[in-house]
């Protein structure tokens, strides 16, 4: 490398100091070299004729690296550029008139690090940069080949940079390496926001230097503050200067820089006509800015950035202190870092403007603004009856959101107010606001949508519906209020559509009577797309102000679509009164240069200085149904629902809900709305930037409990602190401790006598509040004299999953223990354990007595008492439930703790023990022995762990456990030091059929395994669990829906090498035929994780009905979940109510032994009740009372009586609480009408030995996790044990996703029913439940890295059934095909006739639509080709869905609508109504062109072919959606009756 004079390059381990020129720029053995003027204001500011500069070294000695540019900062416009490798290369081809060392101009350029990552110059002190860029001549030339240029990456590195110009008042930025030195004139695009920075920095250099040299006409005697005046004047209005960042700040911030430059000016300076080093206001600059902490106000600086200076970690940890002069490398590195990302965020700030305010406030035009664009008023009129739309969706319970709802077109259509006065779209928000004080209503007819819209040329009416206006084939239907609208639009289509809280809405042709209130949107819709079309044409979008773009649409030709006005004054009017419309166009916009142009800014300032009123926009919208008050519904032609009824309740349960939603006021709601209105005024000057990903993620999260939970004391540790407390025992030694300390009955702590078995509040100070209660289980004093007690706690209900649902006093015994000393317990406190009789003989009088108890707790609160707690249940989280406490096992003061001896059993079966012998051992709990057959989880054996990556739940590719023989224990050397880690086992591998081919799986029982000599060496933790293979022969096979026998059987050998299937050999020895029932339920202890609470046997279905519980199945629908319990065996279903006729029809014809009762449970109970005498206890509308008057005697006797039933069952529906998010006054009268209520009811009249309630899986969420508490505390009231899980139906043999919640409760004299073990594979995470705290709870593992079974897939499901058309309406035909695989057997049975086997019709273009979709695994809308076609009208339409690929951004690319299932993955979550616009629209079957039949429907959730239905097509599919799959509810069923037999067997 040349050596220059300006250029002192020493390899030290100095830091360095920058220094600079002469600045003049003259340099030794170089002339001066001149270039004219370039500007560059629109990347740093105006640059005049470089001066050469002094440099800033990079002192490191590393050896050269290779150089990987990353895609992003190497993204700059190449055109045509010659590239070369080589930087010699490059240097010579743009070779000029250089007398010593190369100079070069550089542009385009990017300064990166080894790895191509953007960094500032500044860091070449603290790592290497690195330069790619366009190398040219420094000066101009004649050489059009050189004066192009040679582009090259990569090169350098950078040794020095350095700053001149200072003289001619521009700064001038060089860098240099070993080879030449560059003149930086333009950065990349890429680079252009960092290295800003770096310019500005420098001109703030030049800008001081201007102001405090003699030669330039400054004065070096100024002040800090005179000198910062004269500097911000120079500065203020730089074009590239951030907006908010003020110039003063940003000259203190930079002080230290400004100071280093200057002063190396003195040492490079050959006139020395100024002196800056020890200069008054440059040290006083350079003191300020080591005060601040950067350019950015410090409220902006988030707490965790802030820039320490003064203090570094060496290695070693030793802290050192840096010298005020000197800083840190690390510290350098990462104060440049801050700057950089706070320039951009500045930058970014600035570009952003208003234009998120525009998303943040909806601007309210006045009506009176818009009056003269619409006629005069007039009022809606029609000849039609119109049905309530609350009848047509009162029945889609899942939809919580407003991307959930169902969707429909409406033509034929009309907006009003509650005047019934016709009123624009215009005047309600695009988007939900809150404090809306417009309320629009509508009515038109529905029907399917099928994507068609508006053609934005032409006629306002023209339409590429089929369906015209008045002849449209639907049901005239009045809306509730509209709560939002939405425009959108394409290449020659408008598309606007309208939501209500139940349904969205594309809209067809208006009424002829409503079209000049529509004709203003549209032409609205035009002008706003028009004007965008008009800003793409543009090269640069940025030239065009408002102004601009009014000027440019008044000039449009009369005839033009989007012509308002010539007059530009006129137009600017209309395009502000009804900007709204025009912001929203753009704000869904995809191009962010569209987004954020001038025009838009300036339409939103516009809008804004006319002092309309502006309304917060939500962020999160839930929905909030309400009854419908459209002004139709008081109207003669109109079919109206009436209105719901409120609950009939007992008592108890209307006193729990009432008194939790009465303690919640109004100001609530306007707290949380204030503080809502603060975030969004907060956010409001952040950057929007990234779009919500509409896709469904609520299989990958866990569902929260929102709740606050106090910390308690919960430890095995023990816990004390220093005190002088004096304690004493009262009483006499009654025993010992296994560890030999005395055991005492009673002790004297502060004045109070604490025994054992009573409670005392422990923690570490004396505060109350955040004591913990514990129950003394035992006192001792121990070997040192401490005198300890154990205790377990007792948690406070609040600090359980009920949240703030619980009883305040009351309080539930866990098995948390902790060993505390006696001057820990700050008091000893009341808690009565409640041992109350049960049943339903008892219901009054236990009444009564808590009636009692409650006014005696009053009473003491009133009179500043200490308060009293009460204890019933135990509360265990990890089981997810609330338990009877064992009374008879707690406090017994005998040194031994129930809970302890619990958990140490439980921690006995996770040890792993080998037998002396070294042929067996016990793993996880379980025994296995040398010749055993062991599933191994399938990621051993070449699988991924995690399995596949599904899309929409297919299980494609999940494989269930590898089943084997273990033939010999390895690498165990002693019994007594035997490790499973370290071990291993031998095992001999049996393969499945869907290991073998697809084929072989589709017609092979999933039972069914083949022997292979093939051996595997595994670890024995590999092991999962424990199963057997027997002959075919020896084999028990059953009729049951769902399999939960880990019994296999083995009838063949494979060669896996040969793929050769033979005969299996007489001489193979497997597991020996069934046992006993007797021998097998002893072992049924004795099972692994994977089988844990099975007992493999195929029970016997025999038993009587006398011998079954008697059950009363509420909103039973057509039958699912009776049909699964009585499988099981457990129970007879002998009463069922339902609302519903058509699916009381269905049950009756399935289940004609029981008594259905086709009405309103609020009347049955309310009946019920009354023909018992307790009508006082019932709280009923009049309406209920009048209809229960009107049963006749046949009907009341045939009622079923408390005592008579031992099993209530159901699933209410709970659409109230799916859009409850605030409470206000009306919040209680909304619950009144939740059937939940009245379910709750039933159980607490009835008081039945046990209660399931299934729900979708969001129960658990709804309000909050509300209704999900209440239910739980509602039942814990009334004494019963519960617990709650969600479970998977499809890990229990359907071949669907469904995801269901499930609350059981079961009597305290009763054990309650364990969760069943999932047993086949399937897709998704554990469902699991925040509880409180960091506490989740699942109540079974996810299945998808493995399971006893394969998945049932689709072919499984409906492969042999016969073809039918679109529309096939054949309600009964022949199977033409015998059953093929294990599942289809099961289904069909002894069935001859398929009955069902009917499709939905689709119109003409939704067929033509199917027919296109390809048959393949995913096909769906976007395998649509871009054409139109011509329907039999004449009419030619677009093939895809209008509003499918211009909405497709917002919604997931609309995933699966129009979709074709894939044979070998599973059927989406059945719904009521499946079509392939609906919410579920992969409805279309894999080969055949038309809609799932209502028998395809139902074997995907799991009902035998011989199951019937009843009504039209319309009412099957809602029977079968809304049904719980029968092979779930026999698994529920097979656990119910385990635990009554466990319970009868604990009591024989």
């Amino acid at each position: 490398m040349l050596s220059y004079p300006w250029m002192k390059v020493k390899k030290t381990k100095a830091k360095p100091k920058p220094t600079v020129s002469d600045p003049n720029g003259e340099v030794t053995g170089k002339p001066k070299q001149k270039r004219s003027s370039e500007s560059i204001e629109s990347v740093c500011g105006s640059r005049k004729m470089p001066k050469r500069a002094a440099a800033c070294r990079d002192f490191k000695d590393k050896s050269d690296k290779s150089i990987k540019l990353s895609e992003k900062s190497s993204m700059v416009e190449t055109k045509i550029d010659q590239v070369v490798e080589d930087e010699l290369e490059a240097i010579s081809l743009t070779a000029g008139h250089d007398d010593m060392r190369p100079n070069r101009r550089l542009t385009e350029f990017v300064f990166h690090d080894e790895d191509g990552k953007p960094q500032p110059v500044e860091c070449l002190e603290m790592t290497d940069i690195f330069i790619s860029g366009l190398i040219l001549p420094l000066d101009e030339t004649s050489d059009k080949t050189k004066g192009k240029g040679v582009r090259c990456e990569g090169f350098g590195r950078i040794e020095t940079w350095s700053i001149s110009g200072y003289e001619d008042g521009s700064p001038v930025i060089w860098v240099s390496t070993d080879i030449a030195d560059y003149d930086c004139v333009k950065p990349a695009g890429s680079y252009k926001s960092m290295y800003c920075l770096f310019y500005e920095k420098a001109n703030a250099c030049i800008e001081i230097y201007q102001k405090l040299s003699v030669s330039s006409g400054g004065d070096p005697n100024l002040s800090l503050e005179e000198l910062l005046a004269r500097v911000v004047r120079s500065l203020s209005g730089r074009k590239n200067f951030p907006r908010g960042l003020s110039v003063r700040e940003f000259i203190l911030s930079q002080g230290e820089f400004i100071y280093n430059q200057l002063i190396g000016l003195d040492e490079t300076s050959k006139k020395n006509t100024q002196i800056f080093c020890g200069l008054p206001v440059l040290v006083s600059l350079r003191d300020e800015s080591k005060k601040t902490m950067g350019f950015v106000p410090e409220e902006m600086v988030p707490c965790d950035r802030v820039l320490e200076k003064t203090l570094t970690i060496r290695d070693g940890e030793q802290l050192e202190s840096t010298t005020a002069d000197e800083e840190d490398e690390d510290m350098k590195l990462a104060r440049l870092l801050q700057e950089k990302e706070n320039w951009q965020a500045l930058r970014q700030k600035k570009r952003q403007r208003t234009v998120s305010s525009s998303n943040k406030y909806y601007i309210k035009i006045n009506e009176d603004e818009i009056a003269n664009d619409y006629p005069l008023p007039a009022y809606y009129k029609t000849s039609l009856q119109e049905t309530d739309e609350y009848i047509i969706f009162d029945n889609d319970i899942d939809a919580n959101y407003p991307g959930d709802l169902p969707r429909s077109m409406l033509h034929n259509w009309a907006l009003y107010n509650s005047d019934s006065r016709l009123i624009s779209l215009e005047l309600l928000p695009m988007k939900p606001c809150a404090d809306i004080d417009v309320t629009i209503f509508g009515s038109g007819i529905m029907t399917d949508d099928d994507g068609s819209g508006f053609c934005l040329d032409g006629e306002s009416n023209g339409s590429s519906s089929s369906a015209g206006p008045h002849d449209a084939d639907g049901i005239p239907i009045y809306l509730s209020a509209i709560k939002e609208w939405m425009i959108e639009f394409g290449s020659s289509m408008v598309f606007i559509s309208i939501r209500t809280d139940m349904a969205w809405y594309r809209l067809g042709r208006p009424s002829k009577q409503y079209m000049p209130w529509y004709e203003p949107v549209l032409k609205t819709a035009r002008l706003a797309i028009s004007t965008i079309t008009l800003l793409k044409e543009q090269s640069r979008v940025s030239r065009l102000s408002f102004s601009d773009v009014i000027n440019r649409l008044s000039a449009l030709d009369k005839h033009h679509p989007a012509y308002i006005s010539s007059n530009s004054v006129a137009l600017e009017r209309y395009v502000v009164v009804h900007g709204q419309i025009i912001l929203q166009q753009f704000a869904e916009f995809p191009d962010d240069k569209i987004r954020k142009c001038a025009f838009v800014t300036g339409l939103y300032d516009k809008m804004e200085e006319r002092h309309h009123t502006k309304w917060l926009v939500k962020k999160k919208i839930l929905l909030r149904k309400e009854g419908n008050l459209n002004p139709r519904a008081a109207g003669a032609s109109v079919v109206s629902k009436r209105n719901v009824m409120p609950a009939t309740t007992t008592r108890l349960i209307n006193r729990i809900w009432g008194e939790f939603y009465s303690n919640y006021s109004p100001e609530d709601s306007k707290e949380i709305d204030t503080q809502a209105v603060k975030e969004a005024e907060i956010e409001e000057e952040q950057e929007e930037d990234v779009e919500e990903d509409c896709e469904e993620v609520e299989e990958e999260k866990e569902l929260v409990i929102e709740q606050n939970v106090k910390p308690h004391l919960a430890s095995k540790e023990r816990k004390s602190r220093c005190s002088n407390v004096e304690i004493k025992w009262v009483g006499k030694e009654v025993g010992r401790t296994c560890e030999g300390g005395a055991l005492y009955k009673q002790a004297a702590v502060r004045g109070s006598v604490v025994s054992v078995g009573g409670s005392v509040l422990v923690g570490p100070d004396d505060s109350v509040e955040y004591a913990s209660i514990y129950l003394v289980e035992y006192m001792f004093e121990s070997s040192d004299s401490r005198k300890l007690a154990h205790g377990r706690l007792m948690m406070r209900g609040s600090e359980t999953v009920l949240g703030n649902t619980a009883n305040e006093r009351e309080v539930f015994l866990t098995n948390d223990c902790l060993e505390f000393e006696l001057e820990d317990v700050i008091q000893t406190v009341v808690v009565d354990i409640w041992l109350r009789p049960w049943g339903h003989q008892y219901r009054k009088s236990n009444a009564i007595n808590d009636k009692i108890d409650r006014e005696r707790a009053e009473e003491r609160k009133n009179k500043g008492l200490p308060m009293e707690y009460f204890c019933k249940s135990e509360y265990c989280s990890d089981k997810g439930g609330f338990f009877s406490l064992q009374k008879d096992s707690t406090g017994l003061g005998t040194g031994l703790c129930h809970s302890c001896k619990t958990t140490e059993a439980e921690r006995q079966k996770e040890v792993f023990m080998l037998d002396s012998s070294m042929t067996g051992f016990t793993f996880n709990g379980t025994e296995y022995s040398i010749h055993d057959f062991v599933y191994l989880g399938p990621y051993h054996f070449g699988e991924d762990e995690d399995g596949a990556t599904f899309k929409g739940g297919r299980n494609v590719g999940l494989r269930a456990y590898v089943i084997c023989q273990l033939l010999e224990i390895e690498g165990a050397k002693s019994s007594k030091k035997a490790d499973p880690k370290s071990m291993k086992v031998k095992l001999r591998r049996f393969f499945r059929p869907e290991e073998i081919s697809a084929e072989k799986a589709y017609r092979s029982d999933i039972q069914e395994v083949y022997y292979s000599e093939d051996t595997v060496t595994m670890p024995l933790i590999a092991i999962e669990g424990k199963c057997e293979v027997q002959r075919k022969q020896d084999l028990q096979f059953t009729n049951d829906p769902a399999i939960f026998q880990h019994i296999f059987y083995c009838e063949h050998c494979y060669d896996h090498n040969s793929g050769a299937v033979k005969q299996l050999p007489a001489h193979v020895k497997l597991s020996p035929s069934k046992r006993k029932v007797a021998d097998d339920a002893m072992n049924r202890k004795k099972k692994g994780k994977c089988i844990e609470g099975e007992d493999g046997i195929d029970e016997k279905k025999e038993a009587s009905s006398s011998n079954r519980l008697a059950t009363l199945d509420i909103f039973a629908g057509c039958g699912g979940l009776s049909e699964g319990l009585q499988k099981s065996g457990v129970c007879q279903t002998k009463w069922a109510i339902e609302y519903e006729e058509p699916a009381g029809e269905a049950f009756k014809l399935n289940h004609p032994e029981a008594l259905m009762l086709i009405n309103n449970c609020n009347v049955i109970l309310r009946a019920i009740m009354t023909a018992c005498g307790d009508e006082d206890d019932c709280i009923s509308t009049s309406e209920a009372a009048e209809l229960a008057a009107k049963l006749d005697e046949k009907e009341i006797r045939n009622l079923p009586r408390p005592g008579l039933v031992d099993f209530i069952n159901g699933g209410p529906p709970c659409q109230g609480f799916s859009g409850m998010n605030r409470f206000n006054q009306s919040t209680w009268s909304k619950v009144q009408c939740e059937m939940i209520l009245a379910f709750l009811s039933f159980a607490d009249y009835f008081r039945p030995k046990y209660f399931l309630l299934e729900n979708v899986r969001n129960i658990v969420s709804f309000n909050k996790g509300q209704t999900f508490r209440l239910t739980l505390a509602s039942l814990l009231e009334m004494g019963y044990q519960v617990r709650f899980g969600i479970l998977e139906a499809g890990a229990y043999g359907v071949s669907q996703s469904r995801k269901r919640a499930f609350i059981w409760a079961a009597s305290p004299e009763e054990t309650l029913p364990e969760w069943p073990e999932p047993m086949h594979v399937f897709a998704g995470p554990e469902l699991r439940v925040t509880l409180n705290g960091n506490t989740q709870y699942a109540a079974v593992r996810s299945t998808s890295t493995g399971a006893p079974f394969r998945a049932i897939t689709v072919r499984d499901t409906i492969g042999e059934l016969p073809e039918v058309k679109n529309g096939a309406s054949a309600t009964s035909m022949e199977y033409k095909d015998e059953p093929v695989s294990w599942f289809q057997k099961k289904i069909r049975g002894d069935t001859a006739v398929l009955t069902d086997h009917i499709s939905k019709e689709m119109n003409e273009l939704n067929l033509i639509r199917c027919q296109k979709i390809p048959k393949r695994p995913g096909a769906d809308w976007r395998d649509l080709p871009d054409e139109k076609v011509k329907l039999s009208t004449g009419q030619f339409v677009d093939l895809i869905p209008w509003c499918l690929p211009n909405t497709a951004k917002r919604h997931n690319q609309w995933k699966g609508l129009f979709g074709r299932l894939d044979w070998e993955g599973n059927f989406p979550t059945s719904i009521t109504d499946p079509q392939p616009m609906g919410k579920v629209g992969m409805c279309f079957h894999p080969e055949q062109d038309r809609i799932l039949t209502v028998r395809e429907c139902a074997r995907s959730q799991g009902f035998p072919d011989s199951y019937k239905f009843a009504g039209n097509i319309q009412h099957r599919h809602r029977q079968i959606g809304n049904a719980v799959p029968p092979p779930l509810a026999f698994a529920l069923g097979r656990k119910l009756k385990e635990a009554i037999e466990k319970r009868n067997e604990n009591h024989s």
